[in-house]
């Protein structure tokens, strides 16, 4: 497995340090149709709350949406998305401890949700939707994170799949890296990410996480999100039993039926190379974060304990 190089991430307020230990980022959608949740944080007291509980139980990191970009939605108004994120954001000013990523494609969103206290900018699109965030990320100092999507959110799973979807991944991320450094964006202030499930099939999700060693070698460090996502839930379907009321789809685990798929890839993962790992469920995947981390270096173990 490959070694961890360290990498130091400079916030506003702070300097996150990226490979002696996996860092976790706690998600909250505060959409009403989000496809892991259902819209259950939808409530900015309910998604306030929320959070403080994911900072309780180990997230490094809160990564905060106000769009759905599951497969095939068409899409949120910056105003309706601003409408959903600013209240939480305003809500945990003085009480959250660890930093806020706003997880956004719209440079006016990313600036409202920096100037309300985030300070880090996840775009799924990698500066394609709108690349004044690379400005926003100049002006205020902010990490960018840059994500691997093929397509759309609306369209991503009706094309054509890649044929080589290594290729793929590493020339879009290259590219994506180009666009912002020609934009003026510090290369000590990017972290990349292969988009899992994002225009990708099936197997070649499972082709990215065994490969993930390869992405390394682009010198950044790299995050990484299956948390609960459909690849697992039909992975999981055959052994699934006793779908709960409402289940629809039968060739489908269900979203909180994932959990040990997600930690099974998850594990893999960080032996494969990742920096920081993005989960719904944080106090489930920081145990497994730190049990891997032990893994890929003994090192890290705890000391002057009794063997077990």
């Amino acid at each position: 497995m490959p070694a961890h190089k360290t990498f130091r991430l400079k916030l506003p307020t702070r300097t996150l340090l990226l490979g002696p230990r996996t860092l976790i980022m706690g998600v909250l959608n505060v959409t009403p149709d989000s496809f892991s949740d259902k819209g259950k944080f939808a409530d900015p007291a309910r998604a306030i709350e929320h959070a403080l509980s994911l900072q309780l139980h180990g997230a490094d990191i809160l990564d905060l949406g106000g769009e759905s970009t599951r497969p095939g939605s068409r899409g949120t108004p910056d105003e309706e998305e601003l409408r959903r994120i600013l209240p939480v954001l305003e809500g945990l000013r003085g009480r959250l401890q660890i930093p806020i990523s706003i997880d956004t494609r719209k440079s006016s969103v990313a600036a409202a949700a920096i100037a309300a206290g985030a300070e880090l900018i996840n775009d799924i699109s990698a500066l394609r939707h709108d690349p004044r965030i690379a400005e926003l990320s100049i002006r205020h100092r902010v990490p960018l994170i840059l994500m691997h999507m093929r397509g759309e959110p609306l369209t991503m799973q009706a094309k054509p799949f890649a044929r080589g979807i290594m290729k793929e991944v590493t020339a879009g991320l290259r590219a994506a890296v180009a666009r912002a450094l020609r934009a003026g964006v510090p290369k000590s202030q990017l972290i990349l990410d292969p988009g899992i499930g994002f225009g990708k099939s099936f197997r070649q999700n499972y082709e990215l996480l065994a490969r993930l060693p390869e992405l390394t070698r682009l010198g950044f460090p790299l995050l990484v999100g299956t948390s609960r996502k459909r690849f697992l839930g039909a992975t999981l379907a055959p052994a699934f039993s006793g779908l709960p009321r409402g289940a629809t789809d039968p060739s489908y685990a269900p979203p909180e039926a994932r959990l040990w798929g997600t930690a099974a890839t998850l594990t893999a993962a960080i032996l494969g190379g990742a920096h920081v790992v993005r989960v719904h469920d944080v106090a489930e995947m920081a145990q497994l974060a730190r049990v891997a981390d032990c893994l890929r270096d003994p090192r890290l173990s705890p000391r002057n304990r009794e063997p077990a």
